[in-house]
């Protein structure tokens, strides 16, 4: 087995433990607020980081402007998207939140287009197309009902915290080359702790050390963990042996375990509406990445061979 092989399976545990992560927050959102829970997140990961950063620390100088710049993207990564992500969840099941964070390979294409960094064809705009039919399938059954307008706040907070994940991916590439993927991630979740610190604060009135039930206290445990250090960890390795659009596709996985962990763990409904409207949007991605074409065409061709599905 040679390394692409593991990085299809580290992107593959990577976007799992993402829809994990949507319900485990799901279930404990309750005990807190969405942004002393990001913060609680942040700083659980930079715990994890700590006994490695002297390995991950760049040999070169950084600029005080890079210092800036992953300030920023740390800012709206770890910051105002895990926010937006919580907030969301204490108005909608985690499954049909997974769907809205599926979204992301379609919202990182057009904000690329927009800003010249990819070109937007006709397959991708059809993609497009595609993705947002299956949204206006899921969401809009609700949207028509006067009495769901809490699902409309958290579909609306939901897509705002992916579209900064969006930005994240489109603008923050050459820092993660520059200075490398776990020293920037590191770095990017101490300035958003420092963020979310006065915030949380201001919130709460004190900083106090958080009174939540045992549960609670595992779950906290789970997002900085295996949703949060081991998570962003894996997904950057990935990216290291896989083509980037290769390794978001894996991101996809993210609402089939986000359903399927909702309806065992915490008794949600995976409805016709739900499924269809993910399988929409499945394939509005596939599409776009150009994938499924090129997987139809290798089927059909007769040395085919499914060992040519592992390479990058």
């Amino acid at each position: 087995m040679n390394k692409t092989f593991f990085a299809h399976v580290a992107a593959a545990v990577a976007a799992l433990s993402a829809g994990g992560g949507i319900v485990v927050t799901r279930f404990v959102i309750g005990e807190t607020d969405p942004v002393s829970l990001a913060l609680y997140r942040n700083v659980v990961s930079i715990i994890c980081f700590v006994p490695v950063l002297f390995f991950i620390w760049p040999k070169h100088k950084i600029s005080p402007a890079e210092y800036c710049k992953i300030a920023m993207l740390g800012v709206l990564f770890f910051g105002l998207f895990p926010w937006a992500l919580n907030a969301s969840l204490q108005y909608i099941p985690a499954a049909r939140g997974a769907v809205g964070l599926a979204t992301i390979p379609i919202q990182t294409l057009i904000v690329a287009a927009m800003f010249g960094r990819e070109n937007l064809t006709l397959a991708k705009l059809g993609a497009v197309g595609l993705a947002f039919t299956g949204i206006a399938f899921v969401f809009g059954v609700e949207a028509i009902n006067l009495t769901t307008s809490e699902y409309l706040v958290g579909d609306g907070l939901m897509l705002l915290g992916v579209f900064c994940g969006a930005i994240y991916s489109v603008f923050s590439r050459g820092t993660l080359m520059r200075h490398g993927p776990l020293f920037v991630t590191a770095l990017a979740m101490v300035f958003a702790a420092l963020a979310l610190f006065p915030l949380t604060y201001y919130q709460s009135g004190n900083i106090a050390f958080p009174l939540l039930s045992d549960k609670g206290w595992l779950a906290v445990l789970f997002l900085g963990t295996v949703s949060g250090a081991i998570q962003f960890s894996l997904f950057t390795w990935a990216l290291r042996w896989l083509p980037p659009t290769t390794t978001v596709l894996y991101l996809t996985l993210s609402p089939i375990s986000a359903m399927l962990l909702g309806v065992f763990l915490i008794g949600e409904t995976a409805t016709f509406v739900l499924v269809a409207g993910l399988a929409f949007v499945l394939t509005g991605i596939l599409i776009g990445s150009g994938i499924l074409p090129v997987l139809a065409a290798k089927i059909t061709d007769r040395s085919f061979r499914p060992a040519l599905w592992l390479r990058p």
